[in-house]
Order: structure tokens, then C-alpha cells, then sequence
């Protein structure tokens, strides 16, 4: 069922709602909306062609779904200062030894040889080797945040459209089966006039530790704020459900609990220097990545065998930020966030990233004049307030989904890869619901709220 077909088919519940509600006041189970899963695969006459600029984790994602869609898009050049994951890569997808490139730079000084770079570098290394793709004619598909900075993330869109480059910006809940669904059903009117939106990112406290106090992220001066590295979505999905560009923005948070104040008397510099509160200690390095291996991927071509590859993780932790204490780090990150929106049509937002959480998964709740909307990106549940009647929308009901909700971002990466694809296939941007334009005004949205909270004001938010 395509989006099309989903919003025709909550609008004719909707119709049939106001005609009989007596019909939807006797049913003693919630109704089910159907949830069936799009093809993933991207409707073009030739494979797109792409540069991976950045082999990490997040280019990885995107290259497999070459993996996955051979006909569709071919890896034909790949560029990481790590030879390790640059090589990894590189054989995966058959790459020739000159379109192999330990820095980006190298592989954006050859000739034009790809119809799109994917760039998925680290935050502060997006800005120049995206204007340079737009000068050599290539399409984009930018990872989030797009810049570390307001007048470059305007740089980017200005050069974007004046190339008539398909740029794509990874906001990839936007393309995730549930938020789709949720989408459609504020534009249906099923929930009358959208008045307020409460968003919640539960980060989760392990997450947090690694990615935002020991990794990479974790010093916003070198990187972004967290309200772009990690909120970006976030306020990107509330921009899209609400309809209407942000008026104004007030937000409050600061770094409370990772710091050298908060550090246990007797700490060790590292997890691994025999720390005596390492045993009960919930972010102890050596429970998250050993014991419970999270967030593992960060160390390359680690072994099949239990016992040799958590020796290699152990040696890892000796010599990285990922075995440090987290009360020991330089790092400035907020690990706990709030931020209040006014929209240009009225409606109003609340937005929380919440570090201290055991689960992960973002909570919404929409309220609207004639129901409300509550999920947890697996379901979302519909109350009518006019009948009481009930609607669940899950992604579990359908089989297909699973194809979907099996990759990150619930099924959102490749999603977004397969719209981007298609977009640079046929030449048609209208694939992306995420255009250039719209995607800097959330950026924005982000500066602005990082503005607030650093000088308590409340701002504008003016793209």
C-alpha cells in the first residue's frame, strides 16, 4: 500500500466516522489499520551509481542496500581515512583499485565517474565535500546534520539549488513505514484541526555514554550540538507533522551528570585499570561493550569467537576514548534537553531528548480537536473522541514490514536510500519528502534552540 493509498483509506474511515459513529461505538476491539509494507526496490531503468565518502557505520547502511538492490545501485568508488573499513568495503561491492581513496578529497579531484556521492563523514567534515560534489555535477546524499553551522548549511542549499542538484538530507524517519502512517493521518483529518505535539527521544543510558560522552560525538565545538548530531530527526519529524514552517523556539538543558564533579572518589582513568565501582557502575566500558556487546561495531573485523573477540574489544578499551571513564572526559555535550515551539499555523510543540532511559523508541503524542494519537514507533493507537472508537496502526501486523523494521531508524534508512535512488534515477526530486529547502529550515530550528538555551532567550526562527 503506498502513501496515496493509506491516506484514501483513513480518509474513507474518517467519512465513515462522522456518517455512522454508531457503528464504531459497538466495536469492543480496536480497529487495525492496514500496515502493509512498500517495495524496497527503487523503480529505475539502470543502477545509480555511487562514491561512498565514509565507510563508517552510517556509509555502510547506505552501501548495503547495493547489496540488497544490485539492479538498482552500485557502490563504483569508496573513500575512508581507515584503511581497515576503506578496504572492507571496497571488496564488498567489487570496487577497483583507483576508486579507492584514504581521503575524500582524493576522490572528488578525479573527473566526475558516479551519479551520486553519499557522504557520511564525520559532522564537521560535510560542508566542504559537498560543495565540492555540486561544483563536479554530482547528486548528493548528505548524512545529518548537514553542516556544523547555520551560514554553511545555507551555503549547501543556495549551491543545491543553484546546480539543480538532487540533494537528499538524512532525515530518515521520514521515510520510516510508521512515521508515513502517522503522517497521513494528521492530513486525513481523522484527528480534526492538530493543535499540540508532544515528542519524546529516549536516548537510552548506554547509547548516551557511548556515543556522546566517550565517542564520537562528544565534544559539540568539534562536531555539532547534540540538538543537531542526535535531535536533528527529531525536530525535522515534528516540522513534517505539523505542516507549517516554526515560528519560534525556546529550549533549556545542560550537561549535569557526565562530569569530573560527579566522579566517584577512587575512580581509575579507564574501565580497564581495575576501577573499584566498576562491577555496579552502569557505564562501565567493560559491561557495555564486553559483557553485553553494544555498540561494538565500532571496532573493525572483530572475531566470530566469543573469547577472542571480546580480547580484542578488552585492547580496544586499553587504548581508546571507549574505555575511559565517562566522568573523565572533555566532553560538553547535554545530557538532557527540552525545547518549546511555536508554529506560523498556531500549532504548538514540545520536544525532550532524555539521556537517562532504559528503553529506547520516540514517544509521540498528537492532540487534535477530534482525537488524539499516541505511539511508540512500533504502534500508534487512535482514540476518536466522538466515539470512543479506538485505532491501532502496528508494524507488527503485516509480515512484509519486517523487511522494513529489521534496519534502523525503523526501516527508514533503506527507505530513504530507495527514495533517493529513485529521485536520481528518473530525475525527479519529488521522491524525496525531505527537499534541500526543508531540510535547512529544521536545521534552523536546531541552531535557534541551541542559541536559547546557551543565552536563555527565546528566538525567532527565520529561514
Amino acid at each position: 500500500m503506498n502513501r496515496l493509498e493509506f491516506l484514501k483509506t483513513l480518509g474513507a474511515l474518517g467519512v465513515a466516522t462522522v456518517v455512522a459513529p454508531h457503528m464504531f461505538a459497538a466495536t469492543k476491539e480496536p480497529m487495525r489499520y492496514p500496515s502493509k509494507a512498500q517495495n524496497l526496490e527503487a523503480n529505475v531503468a539502470k543502477p545509480v551509481t555511487v562514491i561512498i565518502l565514509g565507510a563508517g557505520q552510517r556509509g555502510q547502511v547506505y552501501a548495503s542496500y547495493a547489496k540488497e538492490y544490485p539492479e538498482c545501485m552500485k557502490v563504483v568508488g569508496v573513500a575512508d581515512i581507515n584503511s581497515i573499513r576503506l578496504e572492507n568495503m571496497a571488496d564488498e561491492h567489487n570496487v577497483p583499485a583507483d576508486c579507492r581513496f584514504g581521503d575524500w578529497s582524493e576522490a572528488l579531484a578525479k573527473a566526475r565517474f558516479a551519479d551520486a556521492v553519499v557522504i557520511s563523514l564525520p559532522d564537521n567534515i560535510h560542508f566542504e565535500p559537498c560543495m565540492k560534489a555540486l561544483d563536479l555535477g554530482y547528486n548528493v546524499l548528505l548524512e545529518k546534520p548537514a553542516a556544523p553551522t547555520e551560514a554553511e548549511c545555507k551555503a549547501i542549499c543556495d549551491k543545491a539549488l543553484s546546480t539543480g542538484a538532487i540533494v537528499g538530507v538524512c532525515h530518515v524517519l521520514r521515510y520510516a513505514p510508521y512515521f508515513v502512517a502517522m503522517k497521513s493521518v494528521v492530513d486525513s483529518g481523522i484527528l480534526g484541526e492538530l493543535i499540540s505535539v508532544q515528542h519524546l527521544e529516549p536516548v537510552r543510558y548506554h547509547h548516551m555514554a557511548h556515543s556522546y560522552v566517550r565517542g564520537n560525538w562528544h565534544n559539540s565545538k568539534e562536531t555539532t550540538p547534540i540538538i543537531l548530531a542526535k535531535s536533528c530527526h527529531d525536530l525535522d519529524i515534528i516540522r513534517w507533522i505539523v505542516g507549517s514552517p516554526c515560528k519560534s523556539i525556546a529550549a533549556y538543558g545542560n550537561l549535569k551528570f557526565f562530569n569530573k564533579t560527579n566522579r566517584p572518589t577512587g575512580a581509575t582513568a579507564r574501565c580497564t585499570d581495575g576501577c573499584p565501582h566498576e562491577s555496579t557502575c552502569p557505564y562501565s566500558a567493560i559491561d557495555i561493550y564486553c559483557r553485553k556487546e553494544q555498540h561494538t561495531y565500532v571496532f573493525d573485523n572483530l572475531p566470530e569467537d566469543k573469547s577472542e573477540r571480546q580480547a580484542v574489544i578488552m585492547g580496544n578499551l586499553r587504548k581508546t576514548n571507549y574505555g575511559r571513564c565517562v566522568f573523565d572526559m572533555n566532553n560538553d555535550q547535554c545530557d538532557h534537553y527540552v525545547a518549546s515551539m511555536e508554529f506560523e499555523n498556531g500549532v504548538t510543540a514540545s520536544f525532550a531528548m532524555e539521556a537517562f532511559t532504559a528503553t529506547g523508541g520516540r514517544r509521540t503524542y498528537l492532540m487534535g480537536t477530534h482525537g488524539e494519537l499516541i505511539g511508540d514507533m512500533t504502534k500508534f493507537v487512535i482514540t476518536d473522541f466522538r466515539t470512543g472508537n479506538k485505532t491501532v496502526w502496528d508494524n507488527r501486523d503485516v509480515k512484509e514490514i519486517a523487511a522494513y523494521v529489521g534496519h534502523g531508524h525503523g526501516g527508514g534508512d533503506l527507505c530513504l536510500t530507495r527514495d533517493f535512488v529513485n529521485a536520481v534515477g528518473n530525475n525527479d526530486t519529488s521522491y524525496l519528502t525531505s527537499d534541500i529547502k526543508v531540510s535547512t529550515e529544521s536545521h534552523i530550528m536546531g541552531f535557534a534552540a541551541e542559541k536559547s538555551r546557551m543565552n536563555g532567550t527565546k528566538e525567532s526562527v527565520k529561514s
